[in-house]
């Protein structure tokens, strides 16, 4: 798989995990979800926000450290462009 899809599967998968989490966040603020599903409702809406954050954190690890190797690479060849 070549890096570029590698990135912009895992930039879906940030976009997916926040979209779970802002989903849990709904329905646990929501009276009328917890009210109708007592103790389940909010078990869901709590594992809504677990997968979302599974989802979005080791991604955006990932990609931090895909942008520092970019940025030494750029530098790296900055510095020896202007070094001659």
């Amino acid at each position: 798989m070549s890096q570029t899809m590698i990135i912009r599967l895992l930039k879906t998968s940030i976009v997916l995990g926040l979209c779970l989490i802002v989903t849990g966040h709904t329905l646990i603020v929501s009276s009328y979800f917890t009210v109708n599903h007592g103790i389940k409702g909010i078990i869901i809406a709590a594992a809504c926000i677990a997968v979302g954050v599974l989802l979005s954190l080791p991604t955006k690890i990932y990609l931090t450290v895909l942008l520092m190797e970019a940025e030494k690479r750029y530098l790296k060849n900055h510095k020896s462009t202007h070094s001659k």
